[in-house]
């Protein structure tokens, strides 16, 4: 059985950081490409941040780069989301997912873990 389980969310002032961790079970972590996603009330969910197998190559959101970084460490499957200079409009729920691909296509379905809440105070 698949299983993502995020913790780390919370409130925070603005400009406060928060950091969000991810663990995976059930797959072979290392094979899996992981992201980060969002999702504020009232909106659709939201890209974040991805990460290669290794963590060589990451990609983010033009909203959070330079603010957040992702993270991953394969022997203990887990990928982290480093959020730093929080803002409001940061304030979702945040999802990790993993997938597995070959040459860009997905070749297995998408993970979501069940999220966790972040909110940002002015």
């Amino acid at each position: 059985q698949v299983q993502l389980v995020e913790s780390g969310g919370g409130l925070a002032q603005a400009g406060r950081s928060l950091r969000l961790s991810c663990v995976v079970s059930g797959v072979p972590f290392a094979l899996y490409d992981m992201s980060w996603f969002r999702q504020a009330p009232g909106e659709e969910r939201e890209f974040v941040a991805n990460i290669s197998l290794t963590g060589v190559i990451t990609n983010y959101a033009d909203s959070v780069k330079g603010r957040f970084t992702i993270s991953r460490d394969n022997a203990k499957n887990t990928v982290a989301l480093q959020m730093n200079s929080l803002k409001p409009e940061d304030t979702a729920v945040y999802y990790c997912a993993a997938v597995r691909t070959n040459r860009g296509a997905a070749v297995t379905p998408t993970y979501w873990g069940q999220g966790t809440r972040v909110t940002v105070s002015s």
